[in-house]
């Protein structure tokens, strides 16, 4: 489904991104992990179009995307839940998740709310309230919502766990795993290497700017030198 070949990513003179390949099948769960700074969510931005690679490619159902606008790799068919969340503060629940609808026909965007507010139901709950008055978790559920908005046949889930308490974040490595039962591809990048692995099909991980280990995740979860640089030993 997503091909990426040999990219080099550049932020001024420092190259971030040197020479990463990877992919992505249907149907997969594939994370890519490494410590702070090993470049994980530069790749997501590349992909999505918001940083552009001096060289490689990047493929998506067999398509190059490296010079495709974002909103028209979103209408493709590949959306990204962002770092940070970057939900819309002052809008209401229900606003988020209409602009997660921009480049989707009005007349299916009821259905499409409805599906997001089965999925998460303490959304539909509060769906007149600010984006801003909500906890944490609730956020990150409304920014996993707005990008499910665009129906998305690959989703880029960047650091989904941040910032919240390990509860929360067992439930939503729950809804990874629902959304990708239902049929969502999911590409996920993630400090907390456990988590990620104990969800993806296969890992890659990641240090400063390149590609240094490959393999199943289970068998990466047991990897020794895996296990001692993420995974607490």
């Amino acid at each position: 489904m997503l091909t990426v070949t040999d990219i080099n990513v550049f932020y001024g003179n420092i190259n971030a991104i040197k020479g990463v390949s990877f992919e992505v099948q249907k149907g997969e769960v594939v994370t890519l992990i490494g410590a702070n700074g090993a470049g994980k969510s530069t790749i997501l931005k590349a992909i999505s179009g918001l940083h552009r690679c001096k060289s490689g490619k990047i493929s998506f159902l067999d398509s190059d995307i490296g010079s495709v606008a974002p909103h028209n790799i979103v209408k493709r068919g590949l959306a990204q839940v962002p770092e940070g969340r970057r939900i819309f503060l002052r809008m209401s629940v229900q606003q988020n998740l209409e602009m997660g609808n921009y480049i989707a026909h009005r007349s299916t965007m009821h259905e499409r709310m409805e599906d997001v507010f089965t999925r998460f139901p303490r959304l539909k709950e509060r769906r007149k309230q600010l984006g801003g008055t909500l906890s944490g978790g609730e956020q990150q559920m409304l920014a996993i919502g707005r990008a499910l908005m665009a129906s998305p046949t690959l989703l880029m889930l960047d650091e989904p766990s941040m910032g919240l308490a390990p509860l929360l974040v067992e439930q939503i490595f729950e809804i990874i795993k629902e959304l990708n039962e239902a049929g969502v591809t999911i590409l996920l990048v993630e400090q907390n290497a456990r988590m990620a692995l104990s969800v993806a099909n296969r890992g890659y991980v990641l240090e400063t700017g390149r590609i240094v280990a490959t393999d199943e995740a289970h068998k990466l979860l047991d990897n020794e030198a895996v296990r001692k640089a993420y995974l607490g030993g």
